[in-house]
């Protein structure tokens, strides 16, 4: 697969379109092994039922955690998004998170890039504990609460 120079740099002037991944190793799926800190089990074993957690992995806010506690959670490139991506590789409306009693489920929103869960390309997945989202550069991990893992196994 060829780079595109449209791929290589944003445009002066910061420009409002979604841009799309230049090679295909940024698309590989090698998932994170169990290396959580202690602070992210903490607040893992902290959630209330009803509630999941996903933590960014890899990309440019790596570290950051997003509590799930509605019923949906927007995800994307505008800054009123409950998950804000500023990043061109994220579509401005990208995908959704919808809670449905226990069960967690992604949304693709016809993003340029697309939504993947565990390394697969999905328009809609149910989310199991610790599966791999990508959405643009952004590698993420979602867990539910632990009050409720037993009722979803």
């Amino acid at each position: 697969m060829h780079r595109d120079a449209a791929d290589a740099h944003t445009p002066a002037g910061g420009s409002d379109t979604t841009q799309t991944f230049g090679h295909e190793s940024d698309l590989s799926f090698v998932p994170f092994g169990s290396e959580l800190t202690a602070a992210e089990l903490e607040a893992i074993a902290a959630l209330p039922s009803r509630s999941a957690l996903l933590m960014v992995r890899s990309g440019p806010t790596a570290g950051a955690r997003y509590l799930l506690d509605n019923d949906v959670a927007t995800i994307g490139r505008h800054p009123e998004a409950d998950i804000f991506f500023d990043d061109v590789t994220v579509s401005r409306r990208h995908a959704e998170i919808t809670r449905t009693g226990l069960a967690f489920e992604i949304v693709d929103q016809r993003s340029l890039n697309g939504t993947y869960v565990n390394g697969e390309r999905v328009d809609r997945a149910l989310l199991t504990d610790g599966a791999e989202v990508r959405i643009g550069k952004f590698r993420l991990n979602f867990f539910i609460s632990p009050v409720d893992r037993a009722a979803s196994a």
